[in-house]
């Protein structure tokens, strides 16, 4: 029995060495756990690149000509019932832009936040509307009137209207999320557009007035008027390189090929303030090719 146990222990202490003079494999030290993780890029600093896309322009000309009604039927009783006429429509053109992007980022772990400028050129992103309305406004709020008489103001608005949109700049604000290779983002901010509107409204009021009357044998009957013209006015507006403010917002999607170099592609919502009544909206999808230094 003692020579078994002797024998058992003189086993064990070679083994001990054999295995001490083993290679040190990856599998025991859970080397090969690491081909699971994500490729870790470096966003963090300034890049600059260009792009070109499509934009679809969507302009609001309902209001376009209210300026100048205003002021052709301005402190009369007419002013009130024209002001809500809308003759014009909305419309919406399509056409390519292109331009460029400059900008910085800072990065924590995978949170990335930057600070972007951008330049676009649009190209015959241009649109106008015409139209006419005809209403018969009879005794307005402020109109006085002879007793038995009822006024007749026949009045005929005529309208045409044009924008467009030749340039803009933003700066806008980045959200970012590294996911190796690549990185989406939002953003928001602000934009600057260059525009040149145009307006023409032509007004031709007649005014009759018809009477009231009882005849010989008390019948009551009214005479119809003969209209004659009270105003017939065009009035034209037009703003050339006019600068516009507004806001931006939209996602994107930046990917790395190699080294600085990445390619990235978004979509970006821009909404202008009018310009003498008129509204443009942009929906711009780009593609674009940056480097980060």
């Amino acid at each position: 029995m003692r020579r078994l146990l002797l024998a058992a222990a003189m086993l064990g202490t070679v083994s001990a060495a054999q295995a001490a003079d083993m290679p040190d494999l990856p599998i025991l030290r859970g080397g090969f756990t690491d081909g699971l993780s994500k490729t870790t890029r470096n966003w963090d600093g300034f890049y600059a690149g260009g792009n070109f896309g499509y934009s679809s322009a969507s302009t609001d000309f309902s209001q376009s000509v209210v300026g100048l009604t205003n002021f052709i039927f301005r402190d009369s009783v007419l002013q009130g019932p024209t002001s809500s006429w809308s003759l014009l429509n909305k419309t919406t053109t399509q056409g390519t832009n292109f331009g460029g992007f400059v900008g910085r980022n800072w990065q924590w772990y995978d949170a990335v936040l930057g600070l972007e400028g951008t330049y676009t050129y649009f190209n015959k992103i241009s649109s106008q509307s015409s139209g006419s309305n005809a209403l018969d406004i009879v005794n307005p709020p402020g109109d006085v009137q002879p007793t038995g008489v009822t006024n007749h103001y026949l009045t005929t608005l005529t309208g045409t209207a044009a924008a467009t949109v030749k340039d803009m700049v933003t700066l806008r604000g980045r959200v970012g999320w590294d996911g190796g290779d690549f990185m989406p983002y939002a953003f928001a901010g602000a934009a600057i557009g260059r525009m040149d509107v145009s307006r023409t409204v032509t007004s031709d009021v007649k005014l009759r007035q018809d009477a009231t009357v009882q005849d010989a044998f008390g019948n009551v009957i009214t005479i119809i008027g003969t209209p004659h013209q009270v105003l017939a006015q065009t009035q034209t507006q037009h703003r050339t390189n006019n600068f516009v403010v507004g806001w931006t917002a939209g996602l994107g999607l930046e990917y790395c090929l190699w080294e600085g170099l990445f390619a990235r592609v978004e979509y970006e919502y821009v909404k202008f303030s009018p310009v003498m009544n008129t509204s443009v909206t942009l929906n711009n999808a780009r593609v674009g090719l940056g480097y980060k230094f």
